[in-house]
Formats: C-alpha cells, structure tokens, sequence
C-alpha cells in the first residue's frame, strides 16, 4: 500500500471512527432519557439534603426548592451545548415560574470559570457550584459518564419525570414543562 492509499484509508477509518462516536452518544443520550422512569428515592433525598455555593460563594440549601417542579441542569462554562441552552433555559425560567417551576444549574466547572461566565451572560436562575458534591450528584441522578449538559426534571413530590444527557431545545422542553405542570 502506498503512503497516498494508506493516508486515505486512515482518513477514512477517524471519519467511520467519528460518526460510530456521534451514534453513540445519541444513542446513549435516547436510552438515559428513556431508560429511568423515576430515580431512587435516596438519590433525591441526598439531593435536597445537599448544599452549593453560589458564583458569589453563598451556600445555598437545595432544599429551598422541594415542593416546585424542578429543572437541574448540569453544565460547565466550558461547554459549547450548554451555552446554548442557558438562554432558552432563561426564557423558560420567567415562562414557567407562575406555575412552580424553577430552574437550577449546577456548574461542574471553577468556581473563577462560572463567576466570569456569570458576569458576561447572566440567566434568570440560580447557577450554582458543583464541585465534588456536583459530581456526586450528577452520578446519583443517572449520568455516570458526567458529560455534559445533562437535565433532570424532578416533579413537584420529588420524582424523576425526564433525565436527558445532551441538548434540550426549548420547545421541547416547553411542551413537556407545560404538561408535567398542567396535571
């Protein structure tokens, strides 16, 4: 084989490589969005037993949101998709919030990273800092990867309704908010 094939044939196998990864993940992102109807009790408890400081440093009890449909979002500053979510994020937060509904990101990144990214696109919800307690709890609530953004949904007595690894778009989202808080 010529360095002119082989070239080509190594091209060829990374692009197989790369679409084998994007299918993957997609299909694992389908599977974690499916797979859990509800999250282990202990899981949610540990959740809203936990405490996070703000990008400001202000601990912050997450037991302060019990009884509220909840939206958690698991992003870091570093991370193109959930960047582009924040602002729909936003939207939805002042959309829904009359109806018990409220939104918090849980950043698992620096808490330097988060305060400078606070600062250039402020959203509508509590950001907070994961830090080790972040991963742990991304883990408890199904992401044992811990890629990102990653969305829980807990309803308002606390069960899991959605755990999705990947994008949310916002309509999507919307529907399933208006649903979820409608019954």
């Amino acid at each position: 084989m010529s360095k002119g094939q082989g070239f080509l044939f190594g091209l060829f196998a990374a692009f197989v490589a790369l679409l084998a990864a994007i299918y993957t993940v997609a299909q694992r992102s389908e599977t974690i969005q499916h797979a859990f109807a509800t999250l282990p009790g202990d899981a949610v408890a540990h959740f809203f037993a936990s405490t996070l400081d703000d990008e400001k440093g202000v601990p912050q009890a997450l037991s302060q949101w019990r009884g509220k449909t909840l939206v958690v979002n698991f992003w870091a500053s570093w991370c193109p998709p959930c960047r582009e979510e924040m602002p729909a994020f936003s939207r939805l937060q002042q959309a829904h919030a009359a109806q018990g509904v409220q939104f918090v990101g849980i950043a698992l990144d620096s808490a330097a990273s988060v305060q400078a990214f606070s600062e250039r696109h402020p959203v509508a919800y509590p950001v907070l800092i994961g830090g080790a307690k972040g991963i742990e709890l991304a883990s408890r609530f199904g992401n044992s990867t811990l890629s990102l953004p990653y969305t829980v949904v807990l309803d308002q007595e606390g069960a899991g309704r959605l755990l999705r690894l990947g994008t949310l778009s916002e309509n999507e989202l919307d529907d399933f908010l208006r649903k979820l808080t409608a019954r």
